[in-house]
Formats: C-alpha cells, sequence, structure tokens
C-alpha cells in the first residue's frame, strides 16, 4: 500500500509562508514626521521597481529581498475515490462499488526555504524548496453482498466486510515551486493575497504531483516604542487545490505485512455469501423467483459477488499491484490565525495555526531582510 499512500499526503508538504511585510501607506498627524522624512529621503535601492516614487508619496517600503525558513506541521483528512486495480498488469478493476475508505489520515511535519524580491512595491514574488517527513494511515474494506434474507416475499441483503485493513507508510518528499503575494497596507492595517504553484517529488510516485495553494490574509500591526519594530496577527483563509488523478504501481510486499492471510480470508468470506445468497434464492417459491425486482436484486449481488471474488482471486497471485485513483482533501478551505514579531526591519519571526474543517497545522518561521 505504500506508493497509494504516499501520493495522498502530497498537499502537506509545501507552504508559501514567508514573514509578513508589506508596503506601508504612512498616514495621521501623529506619524507626520516619521511620512515627511520618507518623502524626502533617497531611495538606495533598484527593487522594488517603482520603489522611490512610491516612497515619496508617503509609503514605507520593506527591504526589497529576503531569505526565510519555516518550520511546519500539518495533520488532515483525505478523501480516495475513482479507484482502479489491477494485478500483474492484466485486467483494472473498478472498485469504487466494492471498496470504502474508513478514514485517510496524513501527517507532515518539514522545513521550507523560501527566497523572495519585491518586484513591485504591492507585489512580492518568491521560490519554495522543501523538505518533509511524511506517515500516512489508511483505514479501507473490500465489501460484499452479504447477510440475505426474506422479506415479505422479496430478496433483501446487505453490504458486508470480507476484508478489513489498516496500514501506514513513512516517506520522505521533495518540493519545489513559485508564488507571488500581491499586498497592500494602510495606517499599518493590511491584505495579502499569497497563492503558490508547487511540484512535488516522491521517489514511490511515478511523475511529480501539483499542487495550488492560495492563502488570503487580513491583519493589523501595531508599533512598539522601539523604532522599526512591531508586531502584526492576522486572520485568513487557506485553500488547496491538486491535480487529482494519480496512478502507478507497487509491489504486494509493500501493500501490508499480512496481506496474502487477508486475501485469503477475504475469499473464504466471498464463497461463504455466494452459498448464502444461492441458499436464500432457492428458498424462494418460484412465484417470488419469477418477479422483477427479486430478479434484479439477485443478479445485482451475484454480480458484486462477481467483482468481488475476481479481484481477491487475481490478488492471491499477484507479486505487483497497478492503480488508478482520484484523491483529494476532505475540505479545501480552513482557517488561519497568526501573528509576526519584527525586531527590526531586518529580522522578523512569524507563528501561524490553522484549523477547522479536516485539517490542522503549525508553522513556525524566521526571515531575514535586505535591500538590492
Amino acid at each position: 500500500m505504500r506508493k497509494i499512500l504516499t501520493l495522498i499526503v502530497v498537499l502537506l508538504l509545501t507552504k508559501g509562508v514567508g514573514a509578513q511585510v508589506f508596503s506601508n501607506k504612512v498616514v495621521g498627524e501623529k506619524h507626520s514626521e516619521e511620512r515627511d522624512s520618507l518623502v524626502v529621503a533617497e531611495y538606495p535601492y533598484m527593487l522594488p521597481i517603482l520603489g522611490k516614487k512610491v516612497t515619496q508619496m508617503g509609503f514605507d517600503l520593506p527591504y526589497s529581498a529576503g531569505l526565510s525558513m519555516q518550520y511546519v506541521w500539518q495533520e488532515s483528512d483525505i478523501v480516495i475515490n475513482n479507484l482502479s486495480i489491477g494485478f500483474n498488469n492484466s485486467q483494472m478493476f473498478a472498485l469504487d462499488e466494492i471498496v470504502r475508505f474508513n478514514n485517510a489520515t496524513a501527517t507532515t511535519s518539514g522545513v521550507n526555504f523560501r527566497p523572495d524580491v519585491w518586484v513591485f512595491p504591492f507585489l512580492n514574488v518568491y521560490g519554495i524548496f522543501a523538505r518533509s517527513q511524511n506517515t500516512t494511515a489508511v483505514d479501507f474494506g473490500l465489501y460484499a453482498p452479504g447477510n440475505f434474507s426474506i422479506n415479505e416475499g422479496t430478496l433483501e441483503w446487505e453490504w458486508t466486510s470480507v476484508m478489513e485493513a489498516k496500514t501506514k507508510a513513512n516517506f520522505e518528499a521533495t518540493s519545489f515551486g513559485i508564488g507571488m503575494t500581491p499586498t497592500i497596507g494602510v495606517a499599518g492595517g493590511f491584505l495579502a493575497l499569497d497563492m503558490n504553484f508547487t511540484w512535488t517529488d516522491i521517489p514511490e510516485l511515478e511523475r511529480p504531483t501539483h499542487i495550488f495553494i492560495f492563502g488570503p490574509r487580513l491583519g493589523k500591526t501595531f508599533q512598539f516604542k522601539k523604532p522599526e519594530s512591531n508586531i502584526a496577527i492576522w486572520v485568513g483563509g487557506f485553500r488547496v487545490r491538486m491535480k487529482s488523478e494519480t496512478s502507478g504501481s507497487l509491489a504486494t510486499t509493500d501493500l501490508m505485512p499480512d496481506y496474502y492471510e487477508k486475501v485469503d480470508n477475504g475469499i473464504e468470506k466471498v464463497d461463504q455469501a455466494y452459498q448464502a445468497v444461492e441458499d436464500t434464492w432457492n428458498s424462494l417459491p418460484l412465484s417470488e423467483r419469477l418477479k422483477p425486482q427479486n430478479i434484479l436484486k439477485y443478479e445485482a449481488a451475484k454480480k458484486s459477488l462477481d467483482l468481488a471474488g475476481g479481484v481477491l482471486d487475481a490478488a492471491s497471485r499477484a507479486e505487483s499491484v497497478q492503480y488508478d485513483l482520484d484523491k483529494r482533501p476532505k475540505m479545501m478551505w480552513n482557517f488561519i490565525i497568526g501573528s509576526q514579531y519584527q525586531y527590526n526591519k531586518h529580522l522578523m519571526f512569524r507563528g501561524e495555526l490553522g484549523f477547522l474543517a479536516a485539517r490542522t497545522q503549525v508553522i513556525a518561521g524566521i526571515q531575514y531582510r535586505f535591500g538590492l
């Protein structure tokens, strides 16, 4: 199961998070001296473009380049569907009808490195490099018709489990990406619209996975008496969109330690269900067996049992498993709150917490800025 598990956690690996800095329009009589000093000061750097002009308009600009590093921990629920599986590169079985993913949880912890530059006073562009340690736990089952009965002359049955499995995979991943943050600030208040696109490479997958992240933030900065020192507080959202289609191949030994034992037990349960449906069907009077609704239920039960039996029979002889599936976050959005302490315009420390929905995340980071 290891390759299947690794693909569903990649959305956790990258965050476009750096220090929350922005071009701030200085306003108010209280800050008139600061605003006047900006207007007459000579802007000494090449970037951002229009930096000199915007400074003369009374905007206090951050240093134009930065290097930041963040530690990220996150836990998220994942939804898997449209699952097809084949064995030994042969026939593919569509399994949405008989496979249930009871729970799929992905956890990651890692470090991101992000160089950034202010191209324009209100547009920051950055790159992302991330390394992470990840764990994915999946609880799933193979289901087939069972518990057959006759209710007022009508054949009835329920879906019952013929095989249950829990498995966990640990793996490493490397991510690369690019992003941008349009942002603006007035009187210490700011709006930032962070967005990035990343490629995540996991050795167990055949090709990189693509992820798009959007994180709007609205906040306020409060100045301390010490020059250039402040604290910022913000709230916002975090949205993840990822390429959903994934395919690959893995050895059966990677699925679970007791793979063949579980498959054999599943075959035995399917055989028992076959016998139960036949016994129940044969116990019906001929007049009831001729009813269209009973014929449909009987044929549907046999078709589902044929599918479960065929899958398990092929699995019992397999050395490799080929898969094709769609995956997505259980919830695309969650809520975030964060804060940043700016020691001076060169050095910042940041923390952020994401929660609600089906995702929890914690981020802590440090950034150093300098002029270009």
